[in-house]
Parts: C-alpha cells; structure tokens; sequence
C-alpha cells in the first residue's frame, strides 16, 4: 500500500519527471550553446532497469500517479519504445516531452508500448527563424511528428511555446490560432533562468497577462480551472478548445507544485530549480558506493532505503524557487540536464 509523498508545507506529489538522456538533436539558442554540452558518459546514465526500479518504488510506495518522459530530447535515446512498455505496466498516465523531430515514425509505436500523451515543443511557424532558434531545419518534421501523433490517437497532444521578447513574441497568435486550427492546446512557457550560457535576463520575459491579452484581442477568452497543473488555463469563447500559460517568472505556482524530477544520470531534484540533487546511485548500484552516503545493508532491503531517500528528498522542499528575490541563485545544470 502506498502512503502519500508529502513536503514540509503539506504539499502532495504525485508527478515524477524523468530524464532519460541529456543529449539532444537540436541546439535551441535558449537552452545550450551551438556545440552543445559536455555530455554524460553511458555508464554514467541510469539504465532502463535503473529507471523502471525508482519509478515502481515511487507509484506502488509513494502514491506516484503521473509519469513524464523528457531529455534531453528523450527520442534520441536508444530503445525508448522498450522503456515506455516497461513502465506502462506500471498503470500510471504516462507521457513523454520531444521536441518532436523524430515523432513522425516513433508515435506508432509509442503509442502501441502505453504511451498515452505528449506534449511537443514548437517555438515558431517560420522556417528560418525556427532554424535560427533551434539551429536545425527541422520545423517540416517537427510539424509531422505533431500530425502523426494526433493520427495515432496520444490524447491530449499539446505544443509547448517558450515565448522571448524580440524572438518570437510576434507569433503568440499565430500559433494559438494553429492550435485551434489542430484542435490541440497550446501551452506559452514563460522565458526561465534555465539556459546554459547563463544570459537570461528579466527584460526577456513576455508574461501571462501579455500574451492572454493578445490572444484575447483575436480570439475572446475566459479563464478556467487550473488545478495542480503548471499552466493557467483559458478557454475560447466560440468553444473551439483552450490555450495555457505557464507563468513560472511572473505568477509562480509553487505552492501547488506536486512534482519531482529525476535526471538522466540519477539526481532527484524536488525542485526544477534546486541548486543541488541527491544522487540516487548509490542505492541503484550499491556495488559501486564506496562512501558514507548510501546502502546500509544492514538496516532494511535497498528499496526501502531508496524509499527513505526520496521522501527525505520530497520533505526538504523549499516553499518556492524565488526568481524574483535578489539572492536568487540558478542551478548549475541547464533545462536539458536537468529534465522539465
């Protein structure tokens, strides 16, 4: 029987985020520099039993309900589809984050192993300025992963837009109309202190109240219910769907956040923007813990100690990121190391 995992402010989470890999096929100016990162070594990513253990120890024992595949860019890594299946059997609502490249021959099978959602980042409709952004000509691909996913039936399907100001802010409409058009939501992410070369500045960021208004202008909006979920959500007037918001910089939620992360070479991170992890490998691969942190064979099975750990992880949450205060302090990982 599983007991809810709690924090130090009655907070109830029930949303693992999980990176399989930290490389990616694009190189998107807001997350990494054109050559890209220092990558993990393979032994130093979880395998996929590795993975399948935290997360069965996190929806048998801890209450998990929702599972989020993401990167990286999770469809590089080989033997995804194996992984989906492994972990659909674990009867949670399973979804993946892509950046959709890949999607058009991968959604199939995705979807046959359990895949049951996913959300695909799309930042611009234009051909050049999308390779400009991700420094790949890739939108004609991107656009058919989108299609291919609504064709196989993944319910919802969302596009994930990070909006910069003098980047595509001038498409805010143009891509909630493609939205309505597809009969699919699409989510707006405030710009986010999360790029790897550090030049994230406030002055970049479009917030909520801007880009509802000028969606609002063209097509009329009421607000809905948000829930647990990041985005404040909006519905259209003439009924055709809805458009969100996820308005981390300017209008945080974090006091109704029920997620943890878990990166591709093993750290929990009870916040997107924790400044350290807790390494999980010492429980994963006891034969390889040579320190003071880690298995005490002595006192309980490994998954109970690992149980332990990830609800110490969970009750030393903070209460909030705390972009706006001036002590803020980024991570030390960017986005695509650490997993959204």
């Amino acid at each position: 029987m599983s007991s809810p995992l709690v924090d130090g402010f009655g907070r109830i989470h029930r949303d693992l985020r999980i990176s399989v890999t930290d490389r990616c096929d694009f190189r998107c100016d807001y997350c990494m520099p054109e050559e890209g990162l220092e990558w993990l070594e393979r032994s130093e990513i979880l395998t996929f039993e590795e993975i399948e253990q935290v997360a069965r120890i996190c929806v048998e024992r801890l209450g998990v309900e929702s599972i989020r595949l993401t990167g990286g860019e999770p469809t590089v890594r080989a033997g995804l589809v194996d992984l989906v299946g492994r972990l659909s059997t674990l009867d949670v609502d399973l979804a993946l984050t892509t950046n959709g490249a890949r999607l058009a021959s991968m959604a199939e099978p995705l979807r046959a192993a359990g895949l049951r959602r996913v959300n695909i980042s799309l930042d611009t409709l234009q051909p050049d300025r999308f390779e400009r952004i991700t420094r790949r000509d890739r939108l004609e691909d991107v656009l058919a992963g989108i299609d291919a996913a609504i064709g196989v039936g993944l319910d919802p399907v969302k596009v994930n837009c990070v909006v910069v100001r003098g980047v595509n802010d001038d498409e805010v409409v143009d891509l909630a109309t493609f939205g309505r058009d597809r009969n699919i939501t699409v989510r707006f992410i405030e710009f986010m202190p999360l790029d790897a070369a550090g030049n994230w500045d406030r002055s970049s960021v479009v917030g909520l109240n801007e880009i509802v208004s000028r969606i609002h202008q063209v097509h009329p909006l009421e607000p809905s219910t948000r829930g647990h979920q990041p985005a404040s959500r909006f519905r259209y007037l003439d009924g055709r769907g809805e458009v969100g918001v996820i308005p981390s910089v300017t209008a945080p939620f974090c006091g109704d956040c029920d997620r943890l992360r878990l990166t591709a070479d093993g750290e929990l991170r009870a916040c997107l923007f924790s400044t350290e992890g807790t390494d999980l490998r010492p429980w994963l691969r006891p034969e390889e813990s040579d320190s003071g942190q880690g298995p005490d064979r002595g006192h309980g099975g490994l998954d109970d100690q690992l149980e332990a750990e990830v609800r110490r992880v969970v009750a030393g949450k903070w209460a909030g990121h705390g972009i706006s205060r001036v002590d803020f302090v980024r991570p030390r990982r960017s986005m695509s190391q650490i997993g959204g």
